[in-house]
């Protein structure tokens, strides 16, 4: 397993954690999700055999958040 924690923009409540704890969590090989609203980060524990970090930063963006590198 492989830990990463990403910067991301624009979470500001309830629904913000919901929507990228939710849709990263679906994705094949993430094991735990974790948004801080008061940092802006992301903290996610994953199987890089079975999801690329890039897939998990896509995600992310598609919910409508800016993950920054």
């Amino acid at each position: 397993m492989e830990k990463i924690t990403l910067q991301v923009e624009g979470m500001s409540c309830g629904h913000c954690v919901k929507a990228v704890e939710g849709s990263v969590g679906k994705l094949q090989g993430v094991s735990d999700v974790k948004v801080n609203l008061e940092t802006g980060t992301v903290d996610v524990e994953f199987n890089n055999q079975q999801v690329s970090v890039e897939q998990i930063k896509e995600t992310i963006d598609d919910q409508g958040y800016d993950v920054k590198a």
